[in-house]
């Protein structure tokens, strides 16, 4: 039979779609998100993903060293604090267990980008992103605490504040606050287009983070929307965002096409910990190949329009890309 056209032609080899691949996933491409408690020699197993810890800040910087050595570029934090109350106050401590392990990471890795996470459900008692009132987050009581903590972040060292609570008009108010306090420098990692999903599951164990009562959809964006994501996404740009995130990755693949189509922005993905659980426990069961997977789904994150991957799998991607 002639054919005139045989793709197959440039699959025949290794060499031949080497020559022809149009998505490359390199280091520069990861983001490690971790895990910081009290404590010290702290590292701590969490349960519902496999091969992540909390670690006290003496071992956070063992573990920034490593990654850094790895040559993954950047880290975001997430603080677990010694104790919660109703405000959060911990989150915007100068001496908050997130400003504490910035100072010390950048004392002992300063070649590594420390991206800090600006939410409250981590700090607070009633484990909302914010504060309650009415029963409710109170948007604009919030904002004032988002002032706050992101200057104390920024002023501890973070390079980047990543603002994931979903309070309208974050963005403009860090922005604000980083142009009045001499820190116009930082970066805003926005979580633009984050999702109340079902995937953050192991995320709320690792983090001690989980509602007290209701749950986020009052903030969250709601799952069956996409024209919405690209209104949240545009706001967050007008207010100053430098990177727009969306959150999670794999089941809102359309959301990042979108996204990086409409704005031509520098776009980031969550490929968050439900993501992450869920190949670990396949691989674990023999049921699919963890090396080939993680690196297929992390090339699907970045063909979809990620120009930066947060994913748990940072360490083994690097160790993979390596061995390739």
């Amino acid at each position: 039979m002639q054919l005139k056209k045989r793709p197959r032609r440039l699959r025949k080899t290794a060499l031949h779609r080497r020559m022809i691949q149009e998505t490359h996933l390199t280091l520069d491409d990861l983001i490690y998100p971790l895990f910081v408690c009290p404590g010290s020699s702290v590292k701590q197993a969490i349960a519902s993903m496999p091969g992540q810890y909390r670690f006290s800040v003496d071992l956070l910087v063992e573990e920034c060293q490593q990654v850094r050595d790895l040559g993954i570029p950047a880290v975001v934090l997430f603080g677990l604090p010694e104790k919660k109350d109703l405000v959060g106050s911990d989150a915007y401590s100068e001496t908050g267990i997130i400003q504490t392990a910035i100072r010390a990471v950048k004392k002992h890795v300063s070649d590594l980008i420390i991206i800090a996470d600006l939410c409250f459900c981590e700090y607070t008692s009633h484990g909302h992103c914010g504060i309650i009132a009415d029963g409710d987050v109170g948007n604009d009581q919030t904002l004032e605490l988002v002032y706050k903590t992101a200057v104390s972040q920024a002023a501890a060292g973070a390079d980047m504040i990543g603002p994931s609570g979903m309070m309208d008009g974050a963005v403009g108010v860090i922005r604000k606050a980083l142009d009045e306090n001499d820190l116009s420098d930082r970066a805003i990692m926005a979580y633009a287009a984050k999702y109340a999903s079902s995937y953050y599951g192991p995320f709320r164990e690792a983090a001690d983070s989980g509602a007290q009562f209701g749950d986020r959809s009052t903030y969250q964006m709601d799952v069956h929307n996409a024209d919405e994501a690209l209104r949240e996404v545009a706001l967050d740009i007008e207010e100053g965002a430098d990177i727009v995130m969306v959150k999670p990755a794999l089941a809102y693949l359309d959301i990042l096409y979108r996204v990086k189509q409409t704005f031509h922005m520098p776009t980031a993905a969550y490929n968050v910990s439900g993501e992450y659980a869920m190949i670990k426990a396949a691989a674990a069961n023999g049921w699919l190949n963890e090396r080939n997977i993680v690196l297929e789904t992390l090339t699907a994150i970045k063909r979809a329009g990620a120009d930066m991957i947060l994913t748990y799998f940072a360490k083994d991607a690097a160790n993979y890309l390596q061995e390739c």
